[in-house]
């Protein structure tokens, strides 16, 4: 399992908060080839959720035709500084990660 935190970042500018996260992961396709082990298993995210309390502001399903250590880029309206936004994410074997940030 990837233990590295989510990088979080939750502007608020005008009534919209720009939110940019980057998901540290292998994003594992399941079709490379390593010589020491052969074909390497699959190993992505498939899901990803972003709330703020209980309202859910982003979410997205993923593929294997995602990038390792995916950025992910969006805006919404409705938030105020200093609340918190969390980012979840469940992979295709199971592990989940889950980190906050408050917006500024």
């Amino acid at each position: 399992m990837n233990h590295q935190p989510i990088r979080i970042r939750a502007l608020l500018r005008d009534g919209v908060v720009d939110v940019r996260v980057l998901m540290p992961h292998p994003m594992e396709t399941g079709m490379r080839r390593d010589p020491a082990v052969g074909l390497v298993p699959a190993h992505h995210i498939s899901d990803v959720k972003v709330t703020l309390g209980q309202r859910t502001v982003f979410a997205a399903r993923m593929s294997i035709a995602v990038s390792r250590d995916p950025v992910l880029a969006f805006r919404f309206a409705g938030a105020k500084a200093g609340e918190r936004l969390r980012v979840s994410w469940i992979d295709s074997r199971g592990e989940v990660r889950s980190d906050d940030a408050v917006i500024v």
